[in-house]
């Protein structure tokens, strides 16, 4: 207020030193130039360096996952992450139109699954196929599949090896629930169609050029690229897949999921069997 007054009189012709004014308004001078400093906020180092062990390990790692695998307050860790200047940097994603369809989502396991595939570079092996079938309601990656070939057979693969894991045998499923897919050629090719229906499973497709439909298995395909795959020069197929199964465990039985209210995969279909 002093220092406007001060800068107002000064425009009108008329120079009044701040003392002066202080004394005309009795108002302290220290007020006038005092500028309130605050230290800067200190984060403890027995917690600081667990986080940043487990960060620089798997640096895509968001504070709530972090949080989950070291047992600790979730907004302690936030608020570590904005002090220390560790927050993820997530990619601008702009406005986009979405459709109105049926999410893949499931209010029990065994009730949708869905599958997707992806490309995946193996080194001297060239160009990888993997296949993906997880359970919407868990979110389990129940099956996966890397071939050199992206044909049905790899997707087929995939799929058997799920239901060898939530069954222990291969055979036609107690209840018939629904597997989701895109509408690419390997999900409706002959081969593919009639496993499907050998194992009775019914086939549920989603919207041509709307992906979003089977959001969760793009998502995960998108976080074992992110967390995985990118991270990794793979040298053959046989490297990526002692890689990929490395990831594809530590994803189902530690890795915590905010969706499944911070449990882990393994843990949701525990509770929910």
């Amino acid at each position: 207020m002093i220092l406007s007054i001060q800068q107002g009189l000064a425009e009108d012709g008329y120079a009044v030193t701040i003392s002066q004014l202080c004394r005309w308004f009795e108002v302290p001078r220290r007020t006038v130039y005092y500028r309130p400093r605050r230290s800067p906020p200190k984060v403890r180092a027995d917690l600081a360096e667990p986080i940043k062990a487990l960060i620089e390990q798997e640096p895509s790692f968001g504070y709530r996952t972090v949080a989950g695998l070291l047992g600790m307050n979730k907004n302690t860790v936030q608020r570590i992450f904005q002090i220390k200047g560790w927050q993820v940097r997530k990619r601008a994603i702009g406005h986009r139109p979405r459709v109105q369809a049926l999410p893949s989502v499931a209010s029990a396991p065994d009730e949708r699954w869905a599958t997707d595939l992806c490309r995946v570079w193996g080194g001297r092996d060239g160009w990888l196929t993997l296949a993906l079938v997880m359970d919407c309601h868990t979110r389990q990656l129940l099956g996966w599949q890397l071939s050199r070939s992206g044909k049905a057979t790899t997707a087929g693969a995939a799929l058997e090896q799920a239901l060898i894991a939530r069954y222990g045998s291969l055979g036609r499923v107690p209840a018939p629930f629904l597997l989701r897919s895109d509408n690419g050629l390997v999900f409706t090719s002959r081969h593919y169609t009639r496993l499907v229906r050998s194992y009775g499973l019914r086939q549920e497709f989603i919207t041509p050029h709307c992906p979003q439909q089977n959001g969760m298995v793009e998502r995960v395909i998108r976080t074992l690229k992110e967390q995985c795959v990118h991270r990794h020069r793979f040298e053959t197929q046989q490297h990526a897949m002692r890689v990929i199964d490395d990831w594809i465990q530590f994803y189902n039985h530690r890795r915590p999921h905010q969706a499944l209210g911070m449990k882990t995969p393994a843990e949701a279909y525990a509770l929910a069997a």
